[in-house]
């Protein structure tokens, strides 16, 4: 059979009838062989990878970050272990007993302690920041920006609230720094560019060496006692960092105490840099509290994720919905949908799931507690946010 180029020196026993085919056609030939192939092939097969493939490339694209932190064990390894102090306080024990069991000595005169942080919008905590640390500062220091550091530009909220924080304006020095507003730039570079104003503003609010400079966030705060001890004791490290109790939303969600970039240095002209990242191994245990995401607004929930460097992790609109952030809230869950950032396998299935929550209210910021109608909402048992 010329025309359909049949062969049969070689057959395979399922499709010799082709050959033998009257319908000499190459087309009919064509179609004839194909069903022969499908013949041998299971269609069981074939409709797993029909289905199966497009559902396997939506979970990666849903869930693709989660499985990339989860493997982070296998492409990333764990940092230096930090060298933990052990921090030793009581109300009722001598500041020169407190400076010897830290293996230092007692000052005849306290240092000047300045408290330097970038401002966006987080008035509550600065209030209790500034009261908790208000009896051992000698200069509060803040910078205020009219941009995020995504760009997204903001009311000078500090600014417009001034009169607020009267209690502290005459240690107080303010700046005011206008944003670049540059578009599809890495948020860390505005980041950047304000952290090194705030370095200027230190210098202009009269700093000098062996001062003490407080470098955290906002929501880092460090215990009242913590600088208290610092600023009475000779021979302190030059750079402490200070672990703080890690809280999420508020003080009910208690999620580790690895909180470590607040950091205390004692200043040096020419040397000393305002930083936010990991400058030295020695870590002050038990220093005060950090409470990430600590809002009473929903809306300040949103800005915030949208305004500050980690924005790449709003995937999805919906994670902006008022009513889901709600709902993540009281569940102790994470706002980005992320699992825990850890280094082995056995911390992230050990942090699945919301975050236990802890009804214990002992050892918080003082004034916390004084003003609790105010601040009602960041105590255990209260995590009904209001809208506005």
């Amino acid at each position: 059979m010329e025309a359909g180029y049949c062969n049969r020196k070689k057959t395979d026993g399922i499709c010799e009838g082709v050959c033998d085919s009257e319908l000499g056609s190459k087309s009919v030939l064509s179609m004839s062989r194909l069903k022969c192939a499908l013949r041998g092939f299971d269609l069981r097969v074939l409709l797993i990878l029909l289905i199966g493939v497009p559902i396997l490339i939506f979970a990666i694209y849903v869930h693709g970050q989660k499985v990339t932190y989860f493997l982070r064990p296998i492409w990333e390894k764990p940092p230096k272990p930090f060298t933990i102090r052990p921090h030793y306080y009581h109300e009722n024990v001598s500041m020169a007993n407190l400076c010897k069991l830290h293996g230092w000595k007692v000052r005849e005169t306290p240092r000047r302690v300045f408290d330097a942080v970038l401002f966006s919008n987080e008035l509550d905590i600065l209030d209790i920041r500034w009261h908790e640390l208000s009896p051992y500062v000698s200069e509060f220091v803040l910078l205020e920006s009219n941009s995020t550091f995504t760009g997204i530009k903001k009311d000078l909220h500090f600014k417009e609230n001034r009169q607020r924080f009267d209690f502290a304006e005459s240690r107080l020095t303010y700046g005011m720094i206008g944003g670049r507003f540059v578009k599809g730039e890495n948020p860390f570079v505005e980041e950047s560019y304000q952290r090194v104003a705030l370095d200027q503003l230190i210098k202009i609010a009269g700093i000098q060496d062996d001062d003490l400079l407080i470098m955290s966030d906002v929501d880092e705060i460090p215990s009242g006692h913590t600088i208290n001890l610092l600023r009475w004791c000779d021979d302190i490290p030059e750079i402490l960092h200070l672990q703080l109790r890690n809280y999420l939303y508020s003080f009910q969600f208690l999620l580790d105490d690895k909180s470590w970039r607040a950091s205390v240095h004692r200043y040096r002209a020419g040397k000393t840099r305002y930083a936010h990242f990991r400058q030295t191994d020695e870590l002050l245990a038990d220093s005060g509290w950090h409470c990430s995401f600590c809002f009473r607004y929903i809306n300040d929930f949103i800005f915030k994720m949208k305004a500050y460097s980690h924005v790449d992790r709003i995937r999805f609109k919906y994670f902006l919905n008022p009513k889901r952030i709600q709902h993540v809230i009281c569940e102790g869950a994470d706002l980005f949908d992320m699992l825990p950032e850890e280094y082995t396998f056995q911390e992230i299935i050990a942090k699945l799931g919301p975050i236990p929550s802890t009804f214990s209210a002992v050892h918080l910021p003082a004034y916390l507690l004084e003003q609790n109608d105010r601040y009602r909402y960041l105590l255990p048992g209260n995590c009904i946010r209001e809208s506005g």
